[in-house]
């Protein structure tokens, strides 16, 4: 009957463990996502083309592809998305920079992190 309990404990331990891991990597980055400044560019200092950015932010890393013709951001295509990527969120946030052709837009609610990545994807895109 000892032995039966120390299998229950161990694996109890053994989910705890696993558990405290995976929180620790799903919210690693978190507070310093949250934070992270989006710069707006000048789309006027830019050729026409199809520019790429990559922001590395753990599970939000994301690259994404601008293109820009006559000085204006046509399209904006995920090429490696993030890790629990929300089709609604993305297109929300790609939408609105089309939509104002700006790259510091607001977020989408619940979604801060998120939307930072992808913001701050398509701002190195096209500060290069």
């Amino acid at each position: 009957m000892k032995s039966y309990w120390k299998i229950i404990l161990f694996f109890v331990l053994v989910i705890i463990v696993i558990s405290g891991g995976l929180f620790y990597y799903m919210s690693r980055g978190l507070d310093s996502g949250s934070e992270l400044p989006i710069n707006n560019v000048n789309l006027s200092d830019l050729e026409d083309g199809t520019y790429t950015g990559t922001y590395q932010g753990g599970r939000w890393s994301n690259t994404v592809e601008v293109t820009i013709k006559d000085n204006k951001i046509l399209d904006i295509k995920v090429t490696d998305d993030v890790m629990i990527s929300q089709s609604e969120v993305m297109d929300k946030i790609l939408n609105r920079v089309i939509d104002r052709q700006r790259v510091d837009v607001d977020v989408i609610s619940e979604a801060t992190v998120t939307s930072k990545a992808y913001l701050k994807a398509i701002e190195r895109a096209l500060s290069k």
